[in-house]
């Protein structure tokens, strides 16, 4: 159990810095009404969570470490619901709702489309 909880931890520290380090970049490039820095991180998350189970499937890997490194802990460092939820509601205590209504639509059909596009991208690479 411990080594297990320290490789989810580790990978979860890796995926938490680069969420903040490319949230924050992206921000700064896109500034706009909605949260482009948690929409991209979320977004590019599902992209890399589908290409993982993909490749895992795929190639009958069944390495649990790897799995709870990368799925669990890289990718679950790396996505943030919490905050997708907090400024949601940020938006709308602003009275922008539209834009909230705009970015909760955005992340969960861009977000169920990357995980398909990382999905299909495992099938034709071979």
């Amino acid at each position: 159990m411990f080594k297990e909880a320290l490789i989810i931890g580790i990978g979860g520290a890796v995926g938490s810095i680069l969420r903040y380090s490319t949230g924050h970049f992206i921000a700064k490039q896109f500034p706009n009404t909605i949260p482009t820095g948690t929409l991209f991180v979320n977004i590019i998350g599902c992209l890399i969570i589908g290409l993982l189970i993909g490749f895992f499937d795929k190639y009958q890997l069944i390495n649990n470490q790897w799995k709870l490194l990368l799925i669990t802990g890289f990718c679950g460092g790396f996505t943030t619901f919490s905050s997708f939820a907090a400024e949601n509601l940020n938006l709308i205590n602003n009275n922008q709702v539209i834009q909230a209504l705009l970015y909760i639509v955005l992340s969960v059909l861009l977000g169920i489309l990357a995980v398909w596009a990382g999905l299909a991208i495992v099938k034709i690479i071979d």
